[in-house]
């Protein structure tokens, strides 16, 4: 009788499990699949014995690092920034050089050997920052991120735009031509 009963009840738990195993079977073919997506994601959430998040550390030894680091970061831009300017310097002299012996207007030869001449000057004022003069490529051809312009107006509308951007940027963080107003 103990044996039958056992078998009964081993029957019961399968057939139990059978009905379990399909009402859920059931269930999930009617849940649509993001509901199904949604419901595993919170499961997954509240699931016990999950770790909670780290707190932050607030170390300042951290933050200097970090400091560092920005501080370096500023450092490595200057010198772009600097190398830039002296980049556009060299081939605004260059352009001008190739302006002039293709003008012929005397007037306009006034102008563009002014034009020289500051570039010449910012040159100078460059050097007595311990700005490095530019190095121009052994293949000038082939310079990246320069503009071909097709006339004169735009050569100049390139240098005001030079001198107003990154020539006047660069200077202005430049310790020695900050002026003092007192």
């Amino acid at each position: 009788m103990l044996l039958s009963q056992n078998k009964s009840l081993a029957l019961l738990n399968i057939e139990r499990e059978v009905f379990q195993d399909q009402v859920l079977t059931t269930l999930l073919r009617s849940i649509p699949k993001r509901l199904l997506a949604l419901l595993l994601i919170v499961l997954e959430w509240t699931r016990p014995g999950l770790p909670s998040p780290l707190r932050p550390i607030c170390d300042l030894r951290v933050l200097n690092h970090f400091i560092k680091e920005a501080r370096d970061t500023e450092v490595a831009m200057a010198l772009e920034q600097a190398e830039e300017v002296q980049s556009g310097l060299w081939l605004l002299q260059k352009a001008f050089g190739l302006l002039r012996s293709s003008v012929s207007n005397t007037a306009l030869h006034i102008h563009i050997d002014n034009s020289m001449r500051n570039l010449l000057s910012i040159n100078a004022v460059m050097h007595s920052l311990n700005i490095p003069e530019y190095a121009p490529p052994a293949n000038v051809v082939g310079l990246e991120g320069t503009w071909t312009v097709s006339s004169t107006t735009d050569l100049l509308q390139v240098h005001v735009n030079f001198l107003r951007g990154k020539v006047r940027l660069l200077l202005l963080d430049a310790q020695a031509c900050q002026q003092d107003v007192s």
